[in-house]
């Protein structure tokens, strides 16, 4: 099992002096300059002004798109944009932003993801009522490429009024990157996302987030995170690299939060295998349907295997 590093990245204060926003909007992207305009729009719809909001797109070396001439074109002088000088992947580009980021308030907003009206209203004056919640965030919608809804996340009802229950994001996570704020303040006394997560580090974030600093969230929809077979999500799921990810989460839970149940962790993975196998299988994806099958039987107690097996014997004999 790969080891996994227990230590956030360290996340420095803003130099004295530099001036403080409410608000930093921090864009990372790679490779996503078609949704970008989009983002941009939903994000300056809402702008209360360079003053108040801090507005950047941070990009991990896109290869494939010019992300900088959307932001000459949307931005029009109000967007900032840093190039890194190498690509270094998704999280360590989050923790780039959170490095850049000079705002008290620390929305990290995927390239291809969007706000919805209000958004900015609604976080701000959450933040106002829970000044000691490091955490704030709202719904989402999932949609498509095209902007078409697929779903929505649940209710945390148990933080609509604030609190502490970070056991809400033991098995399953119920907060979207476009929905979450988080205090730079709580970045500086805890650190930054896990490198050594990629599919599950956001998942670890909000639990560490509402456990150490509380959180509240709003039964409002007001984000849209897009979900698609390109982006990082669909590409992780192809090769179940998505579900090593998410045992290696849970065995830091197991470790960090002593009310884990490592088991009940443990076969949640195993039916997330096993739908991901039968989904590509019936996709006519065979090769994403191997992967997924092959990380089953790697993880698969094997009585429960042979039950399985044995199922399949008798569907055929009937």
């Amino acid at each position: 099992m790969t080891p996994i590093n227990l230590q956030p990245p360290k996340i420095e204060p803003v130099p004295t002096g530099m001036p403080r926003p409410l608000w930093s909007v921090m864009i990372p992207t790679f490779n996503c300059a078609n949704y970008l305009r989009q983002t941009l729009e939903s994000v300056l719809a809402q702008d209360p002004g360079p003053e108040k909001m801090q507005i950047e797109v941070v990009d991990d070396c896109s290869t494939k798109d010019d992300p900088e001439a959307v932001v000459r074109e949307i931005g029009n002088g109000r967007v900032a944009f840093y190039r890194k000088p190498q690509n270094a992947g998704a999280i360590a580009n989050f923790n780039t932003c959170i490095e850049r980021s000079r705002g008290q308030l620390v929305h990290i907003l995927h390239g291809d993801d969007l706000v919805l009206p209000g958004f900015y209203q609604k976080l701000e004056s959450l933040a106002q009522a829970y000044p000691e919640a490091g955490f704030i965030a709202s719904r989402c919608f999932f949609i498509d490429e095209e902007g078409v809804i697929l779903g929505v996340t649940g209710r945390l009802q148990k933080l609509e009024a604030g609190g502490r229950a970070a056991e809400l994001f033991y098995y399953e996570n119920h907060i979207q990157c476009p929905g979450a704020v988080v205090r730079r303040s709580f970045y500086e006394r805890h650190g930054g996302f896990l490198p050594g997560l990629v599919h599950s580090a956001d998942y670890e974030m909000w639990s560490r987030a509402v456990g150490l600093e509380g959180g509240v969230t709003t039964p409002e929809i007001l984000a849209c995170y897009r979900t698609f077979a390109a982006n990082d999500s669909g590409r992780l799921k192809r090769t179940a690299e998505n579900l090593r990810d998410l045992a290696r989460v849970r065995r830091l839970f197991a470790a960090r939060y002593p009310d884990f149940d490592r088991e009940k962790g443990m076969q949640d993975i195993i039916g997330w295998a096993f739908y991901q196998a039968n989904f590509f299988a019936g996709k006519g994806d065979h090769e994403a349907a191997k992967a997924n099958w092959a990380y089953w039987r790697q993880i698969t107690p094997f009585k429960l295997r042979l039950r399985h097996h044995l199922g399949r014997l008798a569907r055929k004999i009937i």
